[in-house]
């Protein structure tokens, strides 16, 4: 077994210290003294259910709408099997990260992975994905939570700029305030909202006709008033063009490995939270694809254009005269991923930070709580700066347009991007690393990243082909064109070496040594 004992010079660079690959040559560590790490120090709270509730509270949001979009193309059978698609992917991923993350119990997460993997280029890339879903998915979340509250309050359209300021404000702040605080909110966030999902199976179960409105949808996304329609009336293509769209049943719940230098014990608690949460979600999920669309009066067809699908079934069993407490029942769902999410931004900017990917300046934590409050503060100012340049640019109802899809399919496709990263990595890790003391292992192996690569591959290329996901597409190639000058310019050359790179390198060396004491 690789014992991670380093009897290496300091003071040489990493190319000839360890004589690795160009990606390595390419790079420069400058040495941190221990003040540099006292002023970025995080605290330990998180046990096994403070993990669980991180998990499903990021992801549950989009059991309130989003994934059903696709429902006139692919019809319920095809959003079905989609879903299973996904879920599956979901599978191997969260498993895959259950055996990395206690292994690298760093907060760098999926860049720990592919730094250790592929070398800094391939850490950075990989994190630098992950910053475009951590930073653009909260906004996403926070525009909804604004149409709804506009709604709620009676508040004019063009304030709506001042509900995002208003809901950074407090969810900022409240993650700034201490991580114990943060993981209470989190935890009594999350039950209410699963609690809500809960009462809303339990009153479609006796409000459901599943033939006549799950299955109303004809060939070409027509309405057929009595249902009984085809199971894939998009045929195989169907499925292929609902899958981005299953993937909002289950975004951000890989964030976890974020929290592992704030949890107690990640070598066991880790994978027990992420394993926990994935389960809780597949259930949720199934239940609202199943459940959603059978609701008499809805039906697939009606929630294939509709922005609030939970909502709209809570509406036709309950009434309209009880709409503004289930609009707050949407609002909580969409308070418990943002909550969730801000957490694992500042986190995942800290991390890149700390080790020099990024500016330096955005890993100090707060003196007295111990929280990285530069990262929330400056991935929330950046959010709310791309947000307001588009309200204000393009005007209320384009803006719309531009936040709550545009940004939302940056999200999803860094995020695709970023999977198949942290598959490459799993994979090389177990190959490069056969001895690194795993403290739990993914019954599924390779073979779980592969379906990963191949499945978030399948997803990538669809939203290639839809017009609409194009325009976020350019939107991630620019904002990699500009962290990538950076990094090339700036960052590779002044590397520091926190807990993430020193395990790398020293990994890196004790097995190069290995290999030549069992040449020699």
């Amino acid at each position: 077994m690789i014992q991670l004992v380093a009897p290496y010079d300091r003071t040489k660079t990493m190319a000839n210290l360890l004589n690795p690959g160009p990606s390595e040559l390419r790079t420069g560590y400058t040495d941190a003294d221990a003040h540099y790490f006292q002023r970025r120090t995080l605290r330990r709270y998180a046990g096994v259910w403070s993990l669980w509730a991180l998990g499903v509270g990021a992801v549950i949001s989009g059991h309130f709408s989003g994934w059903n979009l696709a429902l006139d193309e692919a019809g319920w059978g095809g959003m079905f099997i989609a879903t299973c698609l996904i879920a599956l992917m979901y599978l191997g991923l969260t498993f895959s990260i259950a055996e990395m993350s206690p292994a690298l119990p760093h907060t760098g997460g999926a860049y720990s992975f592919a730094r250790t993997a592929m070398g800094p280029w391939g850490g950075f890339i990989t994190g630098l994905a992950e910053n475009v879903e951590y930073v653009l998915v909260p906004a996403t979340i926070v525009f909804f939570i604004g149409s709804y509250m506009t709604g709620i309050a009676g508040t004019p359209d063009s304030w709506q700029p001042l509900w995002w300021v208003v809901s950074y404000m407090i969810f900022v702040g409240l993650n700034v305030t201490g991580v114990e605080l943060s993981f209470r909110i989190t935890v009594v966030v999350t039950l209410l909202a699963l609690g809500c999902l809960i009462v809303f199976w339990i009153s479609a179960l006796v409000n459901m006709d599943f033939s006549r409105y799950a299955m109303n949808v004809g060939a070409g996304g027509v309405h057929l008033p009595e249902g009984n329609g085809p199971f894939l009336p998009g045929g195989i293509e169907g499925i292929f063009l609902a899958m981005p769209f299953a993937v909002w049943l289950f975004l951000a719940v890989e964030q976890l490995p974020l929290a592992a230098e704030e949890s107690h014990a990640p070598e066991k608690d880790m994978p027990r939270g992420i394993l926990a949460a994935i389960f809780t979600l597949m259930f949720s999920a199934f239940m609202i694809v199943w459940l959603n669309p059978s609701v008499s009066g809805v039906g697939s067809h009606a929630l294939a254009a509709s922005g609030e699908p939970l909502l709209d079934a809570l509406r036709a069993m309950y009434g309209s005269g009880i709409a503004t407490t289930l609009a707050l029942v949407a609002v909580l769902g969409l308070i418990a991923s943002f909550h969730s999410i801000i957490f694992a931004k500042g986190r995942q900017i800290y991390s890149l930070s700390r080790a020099g990917y990024f500016p330096t300046a955005l890993s100090l934590t707060h003196g007295r709580n111990q929280t990285p409050h530069v990262a929330m503060i400056a991935g929330s100012l950046l959010a709310l700066t791309v947000m307001g340049v588009l309200w204000f640019s393009l005007g209320a109802e384009q803006a719309g347009v531009a936040i709550g899809g545009t940004l939302l399919q940056m999200s999803v496709f860094a995020a695709m991007f970023s999977y198949i990263c942290q598959a490459i990595s799993f994979i090389r890790l177990r190959q490069k690393f056969p001895d690194l003391h795993r403290p739990w292992r993914s019954p599924f192996g390779v073979a779980g990243a592969v379906i990963v690569l191949l499945i978030g591959a399948v997803t990538l290329v669809f939203q290639l082909r839809d017009p609409v996901y194009r325009t976020g597409v350019l939107g991630v190639a620019l904002w990699f064109a500009a962290g990538i000058l950076y990094f090339a310019l700036v960052g590779r050359h002044s590397l520091v070496r926190s807990p993430e790179e020193e395990f790398a390198l020293k990994l890196q060396h004790t097995a190069s040594q290995q290999t030549k004491d069992n040449r020699s």
